[in-house]
């Protein structure tokens, strides 16, 4: 063989006959053979039964070598390298110690690749060695550059860059994996964050190659995390809620831990958790919320001397409250047909808890009784509705109700708390009445400042009315009655007129749906129904106690319209805030984000008629919950549909609220808020445990080698490399033909001679 073209060969067969031809010769042949020996079998003499058989042999050989031809295959080939995957984790619990107070683990893992350059140096003469850097992807890493490697990841996931390696992550798909090294402390936070799963396991299999695991770290960290927080998406308010927080410790023993729970810097709970020792212990917290809408919590626990990460033990979320039911509270000054109509509607609508209550007699009345047992009607309970439960109700209707003192004596002291009530986020709706507005005295009361009319000292018109629906009603959504502006004037148009109202005047910031035709006050019609807000809450005037006129006539003349509860539905919908009757809506694409992200928020505006409020001046506001502190604000115009998408920089860990608002052509819109979540810590810090555990049972799954701790590079399992070829081949005869016939002649004719000279036949 000329080794300077030809550097491996192997025995192949030159015969032209096809395979199943030479297997059929082959076997005549050796049954050629095996009569032989049976027809041997009565020679007495072994010595030459045997000289027999193997001239027979020889002359089987020496037909068989004729007709496959044997022959050497030259071939010039060459040994393709494998690759071998290095995996080195350069997420950030890899800058933990490796030891309390010891060199970080990424400095460990640099030291074992330089302890185990002589190794890789061996390897690299058998395979291709491929080196990554990775925390949730996979990086390319030059070997050389080890010295700039940061422990700056911000997620461990050791499935997705072993798998990424294996089906070729440097570009090199097209060679074979012969097998994968990974150094890393084990602390995944992704897939395999509550362990190995059968999903992982079934694709480390599919490798068909060993995954060796080289874990650095060894535990001795002393840190407390709040790891995780257990909540729903949503709740209702004023039923109980329970939240549970896992708390994660290291490095504690016999230490008792306040948790608290808080709802944008103020304390809702608090609970004690008793560590006994490394491991993770549950703190459940159980509270009602009082109000609807969007906050941002916060579980906290004290940060300890020694602690190797403080920002991780706090964790904040976001919360949507919501309604399951609307529950509203109805106070009436006397029986009537307005009471009668309003009672009955909120009684049959499934969404609304209704708690009414009757004024059939006061706490003077019977002065003389002693014992209020001796009566069939109590007293009306005015401290246990004002006081104990009013804040448990989202809506307050006062009919024909008024604030007389000699009637109620103790009243006056809840009025502030009644003005108090909305201004905190109540809704308050006032009936019109004998005992309403002026006539009831409220001008005098502290519940003035938050009715959107006030009176005039005008006694009521009586004369019949009908009610005018004004510019703004006609595109407010309480008064949007059918499915189009106009037909919602039609259909108030076509009302039956009612008798008379309370005569008031509209404050200013108020809003006048409905007024009356031709009654004015200072230059405008007198308010029929109008519309304020107060602080964070919204209050309704109905200055009539005849609305039950409207469901009453179009009843009787079989209407279909259903006027009075529609407008009474759409009421309490904007009263208690409902989401779909917000002309600016605002929605953070993540209510929760890690560290280093961007808030992104689509803000929705429409116009006073409900449509897309195209061009309109969108503002965006990121307000610091805790400390009502503006951090950042970005404009930006919104689109055809009314939408634009706003995305403000990154923000430090923290409770956030989102304002949105809105203007076009000078007039305001409104506004929308919603909340969002920055986490103190990302996944890396929240804990950054070692756990080499995971790191063997990759090892175990896939054949491979787990060390804990190595100075140096182990010996590894590897699959080794096939031999390619490639280049020129020659095939070579290793007899001539001549030479088997006359071997193949000379058996046969030897085997003749001796069977006459012996008397065989």
């Amino acid at each position: 063989m000329d080794s300077t073209v030809y550097n491996d060969w192997r025995l192949v067969s030159l015969s032209p006959f096809p395979a199943w031809a030479l297997v059929a010769i082959a076997l005549a042949v050796a049954a050629g053979v095996w009569l032989s020996t049976l027809a041997l079998r009565r020679e007495t003499r072994a010595g030459r039964r045997w000289l027999l058989l193997g001239l027979r042999a020889v002359a089987a050989l020496a037909l068989l070598s004729l007709l496959l031809e044997p022959g050497r295959r030259l071939m010039q080939t060459t040994r393709v390298k494998n690759r071998v995957a290095i995996l080195l984790d350069r997420s950030g619990s890899m800058g933990f110690p490796v030891t309390p107070g010891g060199e970080p683990r990424l400095e460990a893992a640099r030291k074992l690749m330089a302890a185990s350059a002589p190794a890789l140096a061996e390897l690299s003469t058998r395979f291709s060695l491929e080196t990554y850097a990775f925390d949730k992807d996979l990086q390319a890493l030059d070997p050389q550059r080890l010295a700039e490697l940061t422990a700056s990841g911000g997620t461990t996931d050791l499935s997705s860059a072993i798998h990424a390696a294996a089906t070729g992550g440097g570009g090199t798909a097209g060679r074979k994996l012969s097998g994968v090294v990974v150094l890393s402390d084990g602390a995944d936070n992704a897939e395999l964050a509550e362990g190995m799963t059968a999903k992982t396991k079934a694709m480390l299999k599919d490798l068909g190659v060993p995954v060796s695991t080289l874990a650095i770290g060894t535990g001795g960290l002393k840190d407390l995390a709040i790891e995780k927080v257990k909540v729903d998406d949503f709740a209702f308010v004023r039923n109980t809620l329970e939240i549970t927080a896992t708390l994660g410790a290291h490095g504690f023993g016999g230490v008792e831990v306040p948790v608290v729970l808080k709802r944008e810097g103020r304390p809702v709970a608090t609970r004690t958790a008793r560590i006994a020792g490394d491991g993770s212990v549950q703190v459940t917290f159980s509270f009602a919320p009082d109000q609807t809408g969007q906050f941002v919590y916060t579980v906290e626990a004290p940060v300890f001397e020694g602690e190797a990460v403080a920002s991780n033990n706090a964790r904040s979320f976001v919360l949507k409250v919501i309604r399951d039911r609307v529950r509203v509270l109805m106070v009436v000054g006397h029986p009537s047909w307005d009471v009668r109509f309003l009672r009955n509607l909120l009684r049959q609508d499934p969404n609304v808890d209704l708690v009414s209550f009757y004024i059939l007699r006061t706490d003077h009345d019977d002065a003389h009784i002693v014992n209020q047992d001796e009566l069939s009607l109590i007293p009306f309970p005015v401290q246990e509705i004002f006081k104990d439960q009013l804040h448990t109700f989202d809506l307050v209707v006062l009919q024909n109700f008024g604030w007389n003192d000699s009637a109620y004596r103790d009243m006056p002291m809840y009025i502030a708390g009644m003005r108090d009530y909305v201004l905190n986020g109540g809704a308050l709706v006032m009936v019109g009445g004998e005992n309403s507005f002026g006539e009831g005295g409220y001008e005098r009361t502290e519940l003035q400042e938050v009715l959107p009319v006030e009176p005039t000292g005008t006694p009521p018109a009586v004369e019949p009315l009908q009610a005018r629906l004004t510019e703004e009603g006609k595109r407010h959504p309480v008064t949007a009655v059918a499915t189009s502006a106009e037909s919602s004037e039609k259909a108030w148009a076509d009302l039956p007129p009612i008798d008379g109202i309370n005569v008031t005047r509209a404050k200013a910031g108020a809003r006048v749906l409905l007024d009356h035709p031709f009654l004015a006050q200072d230059g405008k019609n007198a308010p029929v129904l109008a519309l304020g807000e107060f602080g964070r809450g919204r209050s309704l005037a109905l200055c009539t106690d005849a609305s039950w006129m409207w469901a009453f006539g179009a009843a009787g003349a079989g209407s279909n319209a259903r006027v009075y509860d529609r407008f009474w539905n759409n009421a309490i919908r904007w009263l208690v805030r409902d989401p779909d009757l917000t002309q600016v809506k605002v929605a953070v694409e993540k209510p929760g984000i890690e560290p280093g992200e961007p808030v992104a928020a689509v803000i929705t505006a429409r116009t006073p008629d409900w449509g897309p409020a195209a061009g309109a001046e969108l503002e965006l506001e990121l307000i610091h919950a805790d400390e009502n502190r503006l951090v950042a604000k970005q404009k930006a115009v919104a689109g055809p549909d009314g939408t634009a998408r706003i995305e403000l920089v990154p923000p430090k860990p923290g409770p956030y609220k989102i304002v949105a608002k809105a203007s076009r052509n000078g007039t305001v819109l409104g506004q929308g808020e919603d909340a969002v979540a920055v986490r103190a810590a990302g996944p890396e810090l929240s804990d950054a445990t070692p756990r080499p555990e995971l790191l063997k049972s990759i090892a175990d799954v896939t054949g491979g080698l787990f060390a804990e701790s190595p100075k140096s590079l182990p010996k590894l399992p590897l699959v080794d490399p096939e031999t390619v070829e490639v280049g020129r081949r020659k095939d070579v005869p290793i007899w001539d033909r001549a030479e088997i016939l006359a071997v193949l002649a000379l058996a046969i004719a030897a085997e003749w001679f001796l069977r006459r000279r012996w008397g065989y036949v």
